[in-house]
């Protein structure tokens, strides 16, 4: 008879590790929303003032994304019923692939299940063992697995630092291998822009190709949020782009955009879009429709920026340190609100829930030891008359943690 899984011991070198966690005071349990991802909406029974989601124009809800969900679902079911290169391909995921495409001014796009696979998946396929990858030191987590599961030879670069991406350059310049130069194009943790143009002057001169992750630049930056190649006006210029549909976008999932060539290899070859089952169609038919207020609303994007000004100006006169001082200054609508020590960013995390603001406490592996923080991310949608609360709260708490 098979012992009960509580006496059972293969895994309580698990249990150790989060006893360890609860030591350090970095362990989390999941906070649940009850219901819409808002401005101010209910986690876990309690009303809050939400700073912590990424959804930047405030497309999680908008009516015109309900309407087109709940029309393909009654046109097409509510699933593909397969991976797209057997029978899963619908008429709506080929529509949303060429949308993106003229969005983001390419010949070609290509959908993944997530921007975590689109990266990991892109990276993977199209470079191998003897071939190099420049990559920034705080590029996100699915570059550098798709980095490692490349085999490629990874050559990590000093965060947005030019110079010493080009002397790794150099070092390979005489192997015979493929270079990548690999950026985000909006850094996740610090809200700092990649230096996508300089990269782009590296990647000419050296032959490499060049890559940016786009995740939250996507809706954030570029004209109509078209992200951080249009930014720089670096059109033609990058040759592979991931963006995401998870974020700004308001839905599910990630995409690759280039030339015809590099999206039908990555149709061939890309093992999470070979392996996975396609998007339901009602989340392809939201995605269109989320495209279409891009276009359309500017102006959503304007009160994003709008909002971002503000509160970085207020958590500055606070005194707070967001960024600049012990880590890159932000740029972007993620502002981080540098603590330092683990323990005390997740006790503020909590501390500001009970007051009434969701923000995130992110503390090591996540960023590097010493540089917790508190991770606000700003939307569209927020009041100023929200924004002022929550600030009240954050510094109220603050002083009342000795944070201030």
């Amino acid at each position: 008879m098979a012992h009960p899984l509580s006496e059972r011991s293969q895994l309580r070198h698990l249990t150790a590790q989060l006893d360890e966690l609860k030591q350090k005071g970095t362990h989390f349990r999941l906070r649940v929303l009850d219901d819409i991802q808002a401005p101010v909406c209910t986690y876990d029974g309690k009303k809050v003032i939400n700073l912590a989601s990424n959804n930047y124009l405030g497309l999680c809800d908008h009516p015109k994304l309900r309407e087109a969900a709940i029309q393909a679902i009654r046109d097409y079911g509510v699933g593909s019923g397969a991976v797209r290169t057997i029978a899963g391909t619908m008429k709506i995921h080929m529509e949303l692939e060429e949308k993106i495409a003229r969005f983001k001014n390419v010949e070609a796009c290509v959908v993944f299940q997530s921007g975590f696979t689109a990266n990991a998946g892109t990276v993977s396929s199209i470079l191998g063992k003897e071939d190099f990858i420049i990559s920034d030191e705080l590029n996100h987590a699915s570059i550098i697995d798709g980095a490692r599961l490349s085999r490629a030879k990874i050559k990590v670069f000093r965060h947005k630092d030019v110079a010493h991406a080009e002397e790794l350059l150099k070092e390979v310049a005489s192997e015979p291998g493929r270079k990548l130069i690999i950026t985000d194009g909006v850094f996740s943790m610090d809200g700092d822009i990649g230096p996508v143009d300089k990269l782009c002057d590296l990647a000419d001169k050296y032959g490499a190709i060049m890559m940016v992750d786009d995740a939250h630049a996507s809706g954030v930056l570029g004209r109509n949020g078209r992200g951080s190649v249009d930014h720089f006006g670096c059109h033609g210029r990058v040759d592979v782009q991931v963006g995401t549909l998870s974020k700004a976008i308001g839905a599910l999932g990630g995409y690759v955009c280039g030339s015809k060539d590099l999206i039908d290899y990555l149709y061939h070859r890309a093992r999470p879009f070979l392996f996975s089952t396609s998007h339901p169609p009602s989340v392809a038919a939201t995605c269109i429709a989320a495209f279409d207020i891009l276009e359309n609303e500017p102006e959503r994007i304007e009160r994003l920026w709008s909002n971002t000004r503000y509160f970085k100006e207020q958590l500055g006169h606070a005194g707070f340190d967001i960024g600049g001082k012990s880590t890159p200054a932000s740029e972007t609508p993620i502002t981080p609100i540098i603590v330092g020590d683990g323990r005390k960013t997740m006790d503020f995390s909590r501390a500001l829930f009970d007051a009434g603001v969701m923000a995130t406490g992110i503390a090591f592996p996540t960023v590097p030891e010493g540089k917790a923080r508190i991770r606000t991310i700003m939307t569209s949608e927020h009041t100023r008359e929200q924004l002022d609360q929550a600030l009240d709260i954050i510094v109220k708490t603050a002083k009342q943690m000795s944070i201030l």
